[in-house]
């Protein structure tokens, strides 16, 4: 019995042994493991005692896998299978027979499982790679102050290999429940958007956007401003993407029937419509800093076709990091300019939200 334990064990070693995938360097060093991936300039190995090992490819000697791997060949094809090394060349035992890549012209190399994740990535659903945050907050005040405040702030981006999906929103409102209080109401005021973009080139992309708000201190029903145009990425990697925007939008806005001045002379100012074209010019930024936050930014100039010298602006921030898996901690900010404010508005409102989020990341 003991024998037969033995020869168990022996052949259980072995199987091991024959299984693993093995990296030679050129200083005679050999490492065994498994090969995650390569981009033609270091190899990402993983060990069993120190994790995925970063590797210089030139510093490589041989390479053996006898799992599937895939690999590009010079002229750009995928062919996949085992691997060793023979002379200077990957020999890849495929199903249709063996290629021989050049080991110094050797590209991209995957793993199966990282295969399979890229495959994911160039079509992915709709629920995927989203990462953001959604921060709610309420303050309640009784005894000598009667007030309540909400505030919400939302952000979110899906980036993938060729397009983006962009959300955000910001509100705050706000009430005096004191008997007699005149206004009542302190703040309602709500800003969201969304705007998509599609890549038709390395740096060139094409965008649609729709931004609306709502605000009843400035008397405004609805403000939606839809456009589109051509985008260039001036900056973009896994850190940070630097887009600069150019194109046009069209604006329809409501603004319902007030007095003006109530307490001294009342003025009636009627409800308004108006619809008009308009430019947009603007800027994008995102970055990560670190595994945890993330940084965006957004700003547009929205001239006025129809109306000489009139013109908005649209600014919107927000900061999110996350404490844990599912909690952090939001900044959400947003500006919006109107050159020709409705009779007794203030030309700017600002939005300013703080507090603790649920974070997000699929």
């Amino acid at each position: 019995m003991k024998s037969l334990g033995l020869l168990f064990c022996t052949l259980v070693l072995v199987a091991v042994g024959a299984s693993a995938e093995q990296v030679t360097l050129k200083n005679g060093d050999k490492i065994t493991g498994t090969v995650v991936k390569s981009d033609g300039k270091t190899l990402v190995f993983k060990t069993d005692y120190a994790g995925d090992v970063s590797i210089k490819w030139a510093a490589i000697q041989d390479l053996t896998s006898d799992k599937k791997l895939f690999v590009a060949t010079p002229d750009k094809k995928l062919v996949s299978g085992t691997v060793t090394t023979q002379d200077s060349d990957l020999v890849v035992a495929t199903a249709q027979g063996v290629v021989h890549v050049p080991k110094a012209s050797a590209g991209l190399i995957r793993s199966e499982s990282e295969q399979a994740a890229y495959e994911a990535s160039l079509h992915p659903s709709l629920t995927r790679n989203w990462e953001g945050g959604l921060n709610l907050g309420f303050a309640l005040a009784r005894g000598n102050s009667e007030t309540k405040n909400v505030n919400l702030a939302f952000n979110a981006i899906r980036p993938t290999l060729h397009d983006k999906i962009t959300l955000y929103a910001n509100s705050v409102y706000s009430t005096n429940d004191l008997p007699g209080a005149n206004p009542r109401t302190i703040a309602n005021s709500i800003v969201g958007g969304l705007r998509y973009d599609r890549d038709i080139a390395a740096r060139l992309f094409v965008y649609g956007t729709g931004d609306f708000q709502t605000d009843d201190l400035q008397h405004l029903d609805l403000r939606s401003i839809v456009g589109g145009g051509l985008g260039f990425h001036a900056i973009k990697n896994k850190q940070t993407v630097l887009d600069f925007l150019g194109g046009g939008d069209y604006t329809r806005e409501s603004y319902v029937a007030y007095i003006l001045n109530p307490n001294s002379t009342p003025t009636f100012v009627d409800a308004k419509t108006q619809s008009f074209a308009g430019a947009a010019i603007g800027d994008d930024f995102s970055h990560k800093l670190g595994a945890a936050s993330l940084l965006t930014q957004r700003f547009t100039y929205l001239p006025n076709l129809n109306n000489g010298g009139g013109y908005r602006t649209a600014l919107d921030a927000a900061f999110v990091t996350k404490l844990n898996t599912w909690l952090g901690w939001q900044l959400g900010f947003s500006d919006r300019y109107t050159s020709n404010a409705q009779p007794g508005n203030k030309n700017n409102d600002v939005l300013f939200t703080t507090g603790l989020a649920l974070t997000f990341k699929h």
